[in-house]
This record gives C-alpha cells, sequence and structure tokens, in this order.
C-alpha cells in the first residue's frame, strides 16, 4: 500500500509537536491543512491514529505509521544531505559547502538525564551534519518511546529487545548510597537499619526513579520514607551534599566539579547500584544512524564500566567500590 507522503508529514509533526496548531506552525501550514491530513491517513488506515488530547499521542496503529513517517523522513533528508554535498543544490546556498538548513538530518534520541549529564553529549558532538531531539526519560523508561515510534534510537536499561530494532551492550553506569557525614550521624547512628531507612529521607530524581528504591527494597523492603523529588542531575547531587537526604551518586561516570574532600559517606561500604545500559536502534540502513551509534559507543567505551555483566537487570551488588588508577 502506498502512502501519502504529506499526510506522514502531519503524522510526524503532531505527536513532535503535541498539538495540531503547532504542528501547522512547523509546517507553515493552516491547523486545517493538518487536520485534512490526519483525517485522510486515518481513512486509509481503518483506524484512529492519534489521541486528540494534551499533547497529542498516537494510537498503536499511529505508532506503526509514526515509525514510518520517521524513516522516511531521515531517508529523505540523508538524500537532500547527499545531493547538497553533492554540488547538484538548485536552491541558493546549496552545494559542495553544504551547511544550509536542509543539509541537516534530525535525529530524534531518548536518554537519561544522568546519561545526558556526563557521557552522552561528548558522543553527539562528534557527529556533524546532524540536528538531535533529545527526549530524556528514565534508563528504564526510554525504550517505550523508541517502541512508540517517536524516536530512531534511545539509551536504554531494558534487556529486551523492541521489535524492530537492534540492541548493543554500552556499559555499566555505576551509583553508591550515600549521604553526608552529619545527616548519617543524626539518621544512621547505628547503620542504615530498616527502622533508620523508614524514617530518614531519601532523595530521588522524579517518580519514575527506581534505583533507592532498588536498594530500600533489598534493606528495608516495608520502608516509606519521606522524599525530596529533585528531576535535575546536578541539583539532585547538590541536595545530597546539602544534607537534606540520602541518596544514590553516581561514581562511573562521575559528574566532575565536586570539591576534594567533600563530607560525604557511602550509606554502606562496597555497596553499590550498577545499571547495565544498551543502545537500541532501528534495524534501517541509514548512514547517519550508524554514525550516531558509533559515536554513542566510543563515546561510552571510554566513560562507562565494561560491559562484562550485561546479561542481568539493574540490580544491587556488594563489591569494593570503583576506584580510578590514580586512587
Amino acid at each position: 500500500m502506498r502512502w501519502d507522503s504529506r499526510q506522514l508529514e502531519a503524522l510526524a509533526a503532531v505527536v513532535a509537536e503535541g498539538s495540531f496548531d503547532a504542528a501547522a506552525r512547523a509546517l507553515h501550514v493552516t491547523p486545517s491543512a493538518v487536520s485534512q491530513r490526519i483525517r485522510a491517513l486515518e481513512n486509509a488506515a481503518g483506524s484512529v491514529l492519534v489521541r486528540r488530547a494534551r499533547p497529542v499521542v498516537a494510537t498503536a496503529s499511529g505508532q506503526a505509521l509514526l515509525r514510518l513517517a520517521r524513516q522516511t523522513e531521515l531517508l529523505g533528508a540523508e538524500v537532500a544531505a547527499e545531493l547538497g554535498a553533492n554540488g547538484v543544490g538548485d536552491g541558493p546556498g546549496e552545494g559542495a559547502d553544504g551547511g544550509t538548513a536542509d543539509t541537516f538530518v534530525t535525529v530524534p534520541l531518548a536518554v537519561s538525564a544522568d546519561s545526558l549529564a556526563t557521557w552522552v553529549l561528548p558522543a553527539l558532538a562528534q557527529v556533524d551534519g546532524v540536528t538531535f531531539d533529545l527526549h530524556r526519560a528514565d534508563d528504564s523508561r526510554t525504550a517505550d518511546l523508541l517502541r512508540e515510534g517517536v524516536v530512531m534510537a534511545a539509551v536504554t536499561s531494558q534487556t529486551a529487545q523492541v521489535q524492530g530494532c537492534r540492541s548493543t551492550p554500552l556499559g555499566i553506569m555505576r551509583y553508591r548510597p550515600a549521604c553526608t557525614r552529619a545527616f548519617a550521624r543524626r539518621w544512621f547512628p547505628h547503620g542504615p537499619t530498616p527502622e533508620a531507612l523508614a524514617a530518614a529521607p531519601v532523595i530521588v530524581f522524579d517518580r519514575t526513579d527506581d534505583l533507592q528504591d532498588m536498594y530500600l527494597r533489598e534493606r528495608a523492603p516495608e520502608a516509606r520514607p519521606p522524599r525530596h523529588h529533585v528531576p535535575s542531575t546536578i541539583e539532585y547531587e547538590e541536595t545530597i551534599y546539602l544534607g537534606l537526604g540520602w541518596g544514590m551518586l553516581l561514581v562511573k561516570p562521575s559528574l566532575g566539579g565536586r570539591p576534594a574532600g567533600s563530607d560525604i559517606t557511602p550509606l554502606e561500604a562496597g555497596t553499590v547500584v550498577d545499571v547495565p545500559l544498551y543502545l537500541q536502534q532501528w534495524k534501517l540502513r541509514s548512514a547517519v544512524l550508524d554514525r550516531v551509534a558509533a559515536a554513542l559507543r566510543k563515546e561510552a567505551t571510554r566513560e562507562l564500566l565494561p560491559a562484562s555483566t550485561l546479561d542481568v537487570p539493574p540490580s544491587l551488588t556488594l563489591i569494593q567500590p570503583y576506584r580510578t588508577s590514580e586512587s
């Protein structure tokens, strides 16, 4: 079956922008034109493709066509970039020098806040001719955006391979439950006992962050401690350093910039939570997507712990704290 490219473009724009009006502005058409294209696509598909809410979201049928729309957009943009690089463009400013908006390819990518704040951006900086539409979500949920057709690739902790995608191990992000020494003296005078963990305030990133609960399930399954929600990686760590509660601090890769001798102590010596990461991407022959994947793999190899135990989901591990070669 042949699908209308303008209708697919409208579907991708409506989902990406979140509303018909915003999609119309992005496509430089009227909202009525966008609505007509979506209705025509729904008639052709024989099913409702989007839930008309705020934001607009694709239905199960819409997700299948959204993936097609993204793939069509990607391959079309690659061809346009190749033609521009070969000097066959007709418009002003096109040609071998490139650099126009038409020569850039956009890659939607799902990634966690911690990966974004540490190793992902340096990886993306190595890729020329690409603009990135970054979607932030918890590592355990980024693959959902891939499944829904919102992104083309995802850095995820999900081991199950998304249908139509390939999965590559990247490495391990390591966290340690920690707090200030003053906080430990006040709340954990006898260590992180179940009673103490039930009472001591804990800091979580947002309501999808499961790292702290992973530790609590092992040490105090019945604990329901008071919670701070701090949905920013830098401010999350600062909240721990200021003594508002305990939480999971990144060990590898490190955010850096912390003063030497900071007054931080682990809740338990040698206790870490390892989160294995995978890169899942569409099984699509795309030079651009392959370049992005190669850059992510290269930086992950440099910054993450080796992916030697990636046959298990995120788990609590009792090992010696990670030490760099300088320590």
